[in-house]
């Protein structure tokens, strides 16, 4: 297990977990529908979405929490599936699956325990630009996106093969080259390193 993604899932648990707590204290302290300005452009909020991200389908009658909690346990057992099938080496996509399980978890926890999404992080420029609120669980799911985009661009080598020479080359760090008999040499391919 430790060899795998799965290694990863502490990262599942600590989102979830600074999701919780922040919604909590947020739900402690701030009244509902009330603003404390933090910045000129930033402040803490104490709203609910019902629907998904920048409220889609939050005036749907209802229906969409369901709807949304069935789709986020399909994702966590895909990304739980494909953590164990991952070597852990590949940090970076681990990760990134990681911090997406762990927003999915803090945000299908709020709409079973509420029936909607606590947020409470606003970013605006006064009368002029309101971003949609958003909480921690919210943010690990983005910054995850952005790693699998990042390993997608910069970590992912696809093969150049020398047709003359029967070899295929793996470009990127610790490249492989592969011998016309299949055996590999040099470091992993594709392999993430600290």
């Amino acid at each position: 297990m430790m060899r795998t993604g799965l290694f990863y899932w502490w990262a599942v648990v600590l989102v979830a977990a600074a999701d919780q707590l922040t919604k909590q204290l947020i739900m402690s302290y701030i009244p509902y529908q009330e603003m404390v300005d933090l910045l000129p452009c930033l402040a803490l909020v104490h709203v609910y979405n019902t629907g998904a991200a920048f409220s889609f389908l939050s005036q749907s009658g209802g229906w969409q929490a369901y709807l949304f909690i069935a789709i986020a346990l399909v994702a966590l057992i895909i990304i739980g599936v494909s953590l164990a099938r991952i070597p852990r080496r590949q940090w970076v996509y681990c990760l990134s699956l990681a911090l997406i399980a762990g927003g999915a978890v803090g945000n299908v926890i709020d709409r079973i325990c509420y029936g909607h999404v606590v947020d409470f992080i606003l970013f605006y420029i006064r009368g002029v630009f309101t971003y949609p609120a958003f909480n921690v669980a919210d943010s690990a799911i983005c910054v995850g996106v952005a790693l699998l985009i990042i390993r997608s661009l910069f970590f992912d080598r696809k093969p150049a093969v020398d047709a003359g020479a029967g070899q295929v080359a793996v470009a990127g760090e610790g490249a492989v080259v592969r011998q016309g008999d299949g055996t590999p040499q040099g470091r992993g391919a594709g392999e993430e390193t600290s």
